[in-house]
C-alpha cells in the first residue's frame, strides 16, 4: 500500500510545473520539530493578517470538513456573528440531494470558535417558515440567553431578529441547536467550539470536528419524514460515504477528533488501527487520570466525546459507527430475491393495504397480511410485497438498466448459485457490491486510495489518512491549490 501511495504521488507530481511549485517538506516547514514546537501555532481561518488572539495567545484551529467556519466582526472587544436559520439543499451523496433546514446556507451549520473568556454577540435571523431560536447546548449562561421557548429568545418568529450576548467562562467541544425537535431532525446543528485559555496538554498538532446526524429520505422524496424512527442515510458532517472528505494527519501528530451527536440515534464510533483515549465530553476536559483508553466510543444523542491519539501507525484507516445499519446508505427493505427468480414482483398493494387499513371479515384481521405496507415509513412492505424484495425488474431487465452505472455488474462477484441462498441479496445495488462511484467524489484529500474504494464507504464511514511528511506536504498543496 505505502508503495503504491508513493508511486501515485511521484506520477501525480512529476510535471514540472508542479515540481517547481512543491519543493519537498523541508522548505514547507523546515525539520520536524518536537511536538510542543509545532502546534497552536496556525491562524484561525477567519482571521487576516496574524494569528487569533484569545486571553492566552495563539490557539489551534479546529477543522470542521465539508463545512465552513463562521465569519466575525469586533466590536469594542466583542466578537460579533450573524447567524441565520433557513432552508438549505445539502448535496449528502453525489446522486442525493435533501431539502434541509439549516444555517447560513449549510447544514450542519458553520462552525463558531472562541477563546475561553470572549464575549460573545449572535445576532440570529429567522428566515424559517415558524418560529425558531438557538440554544446553546452545555453554555452557562443567564437564562435570557439560553434560547429556550417560553423563555426570552426562545421563539423568535419568522422574519424577526434576536440578538444574543454573553460572556463564556467554559471550554470544551460544545454545539447550538434550535429548542424545536422537528426542526433538529431537519438538520439544525452547529459546532461551538471554545478554546481554552492555556492549551491541553498533551497538545495536538490536528484538531478536527464531526457532527454525527441520520436521516429518512424515500428515494422519490427529498425532504427527510423527521417523524421516522428508521433512518436510511447516516452522515458525518451533513455527507454519507463515500463523500465524506478524509482526515489529513502527518506521520507522528497528535490528532484530536471532537464527535457531536444531535439525531435520535446512538452511535459508537470506532477508529482502526490505533487506540484513543476519551479526554472530553460536552461538559469540557476530562481531567488525564480519568481518560478512557479504547478504540470505540459511544456518542449518545446530545453528546460530545473528544478522543486524542499518536497518529504512530502509516495507513488509510477507517473511523466509522459500528452498527451495520450505519454503514449502508439508502438501506431500505432490500432482503431476499429481487431479480434472480425470474418473474419480477407485483406493483405493490392497494392504498387501503399498503396503509394498514382493516379489511375482510368482521373483527380485526390478524394475519401478517394486514401489516402496514409502508411499515416504518422507509418502504418495508407487509407479506404481499416480499416474496420478491422491492423491484419490478426481471433479471434481463435488471441488467441492461445497470450496464451503464458504474461498480453495477450483477455477477461481478457473487456465486453461480446465489439465488439459492436464503437472504440473498441484502444491499440495496442489487445483485453487487456497492456501488462504486471513485471518480463522483473525486478530490485531493481521496488521492492514492486504492481503485474501487469507494465501493466500499457508506454511511457514517471516512478514514483518517496518516501519511509520511513527504507525502503529507504534497497532499497539502494540492489541497491549497484545490481551494484556491
Amino acid at each position: 500500500m505505502a508503495n503504491n501511495r508513493r508511486d501515485f504521488f511521484r506520477k501525480a507530481l512529476s510535471g514540472a510545473g508542479a515540481m517547481a511549485a512543491i519543493k519537498g517538506p523541508q522548505s514547507a516547514r523546515g525539520a520536524a520539530a518536537p511536538r510542543g514546537q509545532r502546534n497552536n501555532l496556525a491562524l484561525h481561518p477567519q482571521m487576516t493578517g496574524g494569528q487569533e488572539v484569545g486571553l492566552s495567545g495563539a490557539y489551534l484551529p479546529v477543522q470542521t470538513p465539508d463545512l465552513p467556519d463562521l465569519a466575525y466582526t469586533l466590536d469594542n472587544g466583542v466578537k460579533v456573528f450573524h447567524l441565520v436559520a433557513e432552508p438549505v439543499k445539502r448535496k449528502i451523496h453525489p446522486y442525493k440531494t435533501l431539502d434541509l433546514w439549516g444555517y447560513n446556507g449549510t447544514s450542519p451549520g458553520p462552525t463558531i470558535q472562541i477563546v475561553q473568556g470572549d464575549r460573545v454577540r449572535v445576532i440570529f435571523d429567522n428566515h424559517l417558515p415558524e418560529p425558531s431560536s438557538v440554544h446553546w447546548h452545555g453554555f452557562e449562561i443567564p437564562i435570557d440567553m439560553d434560547g429556550v421557548p417560553g423563555m426570552p429568545g426562545g421563539s423568535v418568529p419568522p422574519g424577526q431578529r434576536f440578538v444574543f450576548e454573553f460572556t463564556l467562562h467554559q471550554e470544551g467541544t460544545f454545539f447550538y441547536h434550535p429548542h424545536m425537535a422537528m426542526q433538529e431532525m431537519m438538520g439544525m446543528i452547529g459546532a461551538f467550539i471554545i478554546h481554552p485559555n492555556q492549551p491541553y496538554e498533551p497538545r495536538a498538532d490536528k484538531d478536527f470536528a464531526i457532527i454525527l446526524q441520520e436521516y429518512a429520505s424515500l428515494p422519490n422524496n427529498p425532504i427527510p419524514n423527521t417523524m421516522s424512527m428508521e433512518f436510511n442515510w447516516l452522515t458525518f458532517n451533513g455527507k454519507a460515504g463515500p463523500a465524506i472528505t478524509p482526515l489529513i494527519v502527518r506521520l507522528g501528530d497528535r490528532v484530536r477528533i471532537r464527535l457531536i451527536n444531535l439525531g435520535m440515534d446512538h452511535h459508537p464510533i470506532h477508529l482502526h488501527g490505533n487506540t484513543f483515549s476519551v479526554t472530553g465530553t460536552e461538559g469540557g476536559r476530562v481531567p488525564q487520570s480519568a481518560w478512557i483508553p479504547g478504540n470505540t466510543v459511544l456518542v449518545a444523542v446530545a453528546q460530545a466525546r473528544d478522543i486524542e491519539f499518536d497518529a504512530s501507525y502509516p495507513g488509510d484507516w477507517m473511523l466509522h459507527c459500528h452498527l451495520p445499519h450505519h454503514m449502508m446508505n439508502q438501506m431500505a427493505s432490500t432482503v431476499g430475491p429481487m431479480t434472480r427468480l425470474g418473474r419480477g414482483m407485483p406493483a405493490g398493494l392497494g392504498m387501503k393495504e399498503g396503509m394498514g387499513m382493516l379489511q375482510g371479515a368482521p373483527g380485526a384481521p390478524m394475519g401478517e397480511d394486514y401489516g402496514p405496507g409502508l411499515g416504518r415509513s422507509l418502504g418495508v412492505g407487509s407479506t404481499n410485497d416480499q416474496a420478491m424484495g422491492n423491484t419490478p425488474l426481471s433479471p434481463e431487465k435488471a441488467e441492461s438498466s445497470m450496464q451503464n452505472m458504474p461498480g453495477m455488474n450483477m455477477n461481478s462477484d457473487i456465486s453461480p448459485n446465489a439465488g439459492s441462498v436464503p437472504g440473498f441479496p441484502q444491499d440495496a445495488y442489487m445483485e453487487s457490491s456497492m456501488m462504486e462511484m471513485d471518480d463522483a467524489v473525486k478530490k485531493p484529500e481521496n488521492l492514492g486510495l486504492p481503485p474501487g474504494w469507494s465501493a466500499f464507504m457508506q454511511g457514517m464511514m471516512t478514514l483518517v489518512r496518516v501519511l509520511p511528511p513527504d507525502e503529507y506536504e504534497k497532499m497539502q498543496k494540492m489541497i491549497q491549490q484545490n481551494r484556491s
